[in-house]
């Protein structure tokens, strides 16, 4: 499967928002905004962070739009996230999109956070060279529960 990353495109965005509404997909993921079906909030979320120095990419896989890739934050404390459609987990896709878009904003440090019990998702960031510096606890909107999540650190 051929992934490649390109610019966010308006007709996008009704894709991240089903994908984002995903019962599964928001449970794995954890922490999600609070009312993920409320499509203002949703539309006002990704005005904001494409209007911002965050590096926003649309995942594609074999040309079809499957996800989104973002670094964002402050320089020295710059995050990754990322999303892809539960009906494409397992293909390598996360691996191959996030490795494109770490190569693509090269400065360092990186950090990462996850589930600590979204095996998945970490395995990912650990294809990608991050590393885990840290566990902390946080409010999971998507299962309403504080719940522990690993801290992931990428130098040089």
């Amino acid at each position: 499967m051929n992934v490649e990353l390109r610019q966010v495109h308006d007709s996008d965005l009704p894709v991240f928002y089903r994908q984002m509404n995903d019962p599964e997909a928001l449970h794995m993921a954890a922490f999600t905004p609070k009312e993920p079906a409320d499509r203002d909030a949703f539309d006002a979320h990704w005005a904001k962070i494409r209007s911002s120095d965050a590096v926003v990419r649309t995942v594609l896989a074999d040309g079809d739009v499957v996800g989104s890739a973002a670094v964002y934050g402050v320089p020295g404390e710059r995050e990754v996230t990322y999303w892809v459609d539960r009906a494409y987990w397992g293909k390598g896709i996360a691996t191959a999109a996030l490795r494109a878009l770490v190569t693509e904003v090269p400065e360092r440090p990186l950090y990462a956070r996850a589930a600590s019990d979204n095996a998945g998702s970490l395995r990912v960031l650990e294809k990608c060279g991050f590393r885990t510096v840290a566990t902390a606890s946080g409010y999971a909107n998507a299962r309403g529960a504080e719940i522990e999540e690993t801290v992931l650190l990428l130098e040089g």
